[in-house]
């Protein structure tokens, strides 16, 4: 046999292969101490960390959170706006500047950290001069570092619109602002936000413009780079981590747009009232034809159905089950009369059937329904009205987006739901390479010792070989159980069906019982039910299957049946409890 073949190769490879490791084990016992313990050795070594040199590039504003940051940087004290409630939410949550306490990589290096988690916080610093990028690149770039992770909350920044009316007390939500970057999340929503606010040249009003397709956010606890990039071509660009995650041109990927329809629909322009859209109607002249009877039944009696010859009419469906036995604990005075349960009668499994014989059901030749009108091209169907066009009083053109209204300052304003979200090293300025050369001095030299010692803190993998499908225990864990026979028997399969079957043989009997079920379901909705004729194979097919479908209950049943009996013994009592003669 095939099987056998298989069986007998596997075991001579076996062989052969545990001869040659136990000839190698000796000699590679002592190389593989020696290794282990070199690898212990090495991961036990701390990782040496440089300490924090402030850099000296020079920008519009340029920020590593030194000693005399709070000259700079002042929380706010205003209350937040919000339009949909008539609550007002007070900007209470703290700042502080520190080292970080996860993953920390360069000694002394400090970032601007929120403090308090499921609150509100808005601090700003105001720029030396005003920030204007007309005819020039404008570069932003910050770390940020979600020592907590982030479930619930924003870590993006606001650069502030240039105006008199600009203090860093007031500070709030409703500050009007030129630029919004950076990675937000909460639940399913996880996006670097790229928002600008552009000025309609006729109004003077301001609008948001909003990224169609953000790229997402990066939620880990080493730091995390993000840089926008506006280029005078009206163009951008989005990194993160120094790598590109989106670029395009600001004429054509944001909504709403940045420059208006041409033409709109006229306003005043109304649908005729005689005006036809329907494109099919039913036959006005179609009638119903007199042979067309609505009232016939979907289905009739099969007339020309005969009882089978084998047919026990006189014979119950069900009898007593002669094994079932009187529970020893039985009390006929507390519990009544026992009665033995029922069972199927075996007598009808070798006949077509038991019971009173009635004729099956069949579909009605003569049936047709309810009778409609059939649907024709509507002769006077115009198409789908759509109002005129007319020129759009409020178009205009803004061919150049990125010369953006001069920005003053630079603020966190968000509410998160972590805590220790620490933010440092911002670049504002007009410089792709002066940026670049930031990120060479801290985010490249910081990130490489936070994942070395991210890596470092995680658990070893275990030195035990995962457990064979073979061993595995039912009442151990039943989904784990399931799911791995199934695997192990589709792997196998794929190979050798044959095998596959004879290897697991759980599950294929499993497949069988599913499949001989599904067609005795089949097939019983098709012949009618429990009344209509059977040919004596259906009937002994149903009863394997239901004979299948009990011996595996009894084996699950056996598995839990240490730790319930008396639970079980009651349970049997009450189902086969006796109310009253049996029918």
């Amino acid at each position: 046999m095939r099987f056998n073949g298989v069986v007998a190769t596997a075991l001579c490879t076996s062989v052969a292969f545990l001869g040659s490791v136990r000839a190698a084990d000796d000699i590679d016992d002592g190389a593989e101490a020696s290794s282990t313990s070199l690898s212990e050795s090495s991961t036990s070594l701390p990782i040496e960390k440089p300490t924090f040199t402030p850099s000296n590039i020079k920008a519009p504003f340029f920020e590593q959170f030194t000693d005399d940051w709070d000259s700079r940087w002042q929380p706010s004290h205003a209350k937040k706006e919000d339009s949909k409630t008539e609550e007002d939410w007070a900007y209470v949550g703290t700042w502080a500047v520190e080292e970080p306490h996860v993953l920390k990589a360069i000694e002394g290096d400090k970032g601007l950290v929120v403090k308090n988690p499921a609150a509100h916080h808005a601090i700003s610093a105001k720029f030396d001069k005003k920030v204007d990028n007309k005819g020039k690149t404008l570069v932003v770039q910050y770390e940020v570092k979600l020592q907590n992770g982030l479930e619930c909350g924003g870590a993006y920044l606001k650069l502030l619109r240039d105006n008199k009316k600009l203090h860093a007390d007031e500070f709030s939500n409703a500050s009007p602002y030129v630029i919004m970057f950076g990675p937000d999340k909460c639940g399913a929503t996880n996006k670097v936000h790229f928002i600008f606010q552009h000025k309609n040249p006729k109004t003077g009003e301001y609008e948001e413009k909003h990224l169609k397709s953000p790229p997402m956010a990066r939620i880990v606890k080493t730091t995390s780079l993000y840089t926008l990039i506006i280029n005078p071509d009206q163009t951008y660009e989005i990194r993160v981590d120094g790598e590109k995650m989106k670029n395009g041109s600001l004429l054509e990927d944001f909504t709403p747009s940045v420059n208006p329809e041409k033409e709109i629909d006229d306003p005043s322009d109304k649908k005729p009232e005689d005006w036809v859209d329907e494109a099919r109607i039913a036959d006005p002249e179609a009638t119903k034809p007199e042979d067309w009877d609505e009232d016939a039944p979907y289905e009739i009696v099969d007339e020309e159905a005969t009882k089978p010859d084998d047919w026990l009419e006189d014979e119950p469906t069900m009898v007593p089950d002669p094994e079932a036995e009187k529970p020893e604990d039985w009390d006929d005075e507390e519990d009544g009369d026992w009665i033995p349960p029922q069972v199927p009668n075996p007598k009808c499994e070798e006949a077509s059937g038991c019971g009173k014989w009635e004729p099956p059901m069949k579909k009605n030749p003569e049936y047709k329904g309810k009778w409609s009108a059939p649907y024709i091209d509507n002769p006077a169907y115009k198409g789908v009205w759509k109002p005129k066009k007319i020129a759009n009083p409020d178009y205009f053109e803004d061919k150049t987006p990125a010369n953006l209204e001069p920005m003053g300052a630079i603020g966190f304003e968000i509410w998160t739901m972590q805590n220790d979200i620490l933010f440092d090293n911002i670049y504002i300025g007009h410089s792709i390479e002066d940026a670049e050369k930031l990120k060479v001095e801290t985010y490249d030299v910081k990130h490489p010792i936070e994942t070395a010692e991210d890596e470092a803190s995680k658990p070893k993998p275990s030195d035990e070989p995962p457990a064979s499908p073979m061993n595995l225990k039912f009442m151990d864990d039943p989904m784990h159980y399931v799911r791995e026979k199934v695997e192990l028997f589709l792997t196998i399969a794929r190979r050798d069906p044959v095998e596959a079957v004879r290897f697991v043989p759980e599950v294929a009997g499993g497949i069988g019982v599913l499949a001989v079920t599904l067609l005795a379901v089949i097939i019983g909705g098709v012949f009618g039910g429990s009344k209509a004729a059977q040919s004596p194979q259906v009937k002994k097919a149903a009863e394997d299957v239901k004979k299948a479908a009990v011996d595996t209950k009894d084996q699950v049943a056996d598995a839990a049946a240490t730790g319930a009996e008396k639970v079980q013994a009651e349970v049997n009592k009450r189902t086969t409890r006796s109310s009253g003669p049996a029918e």
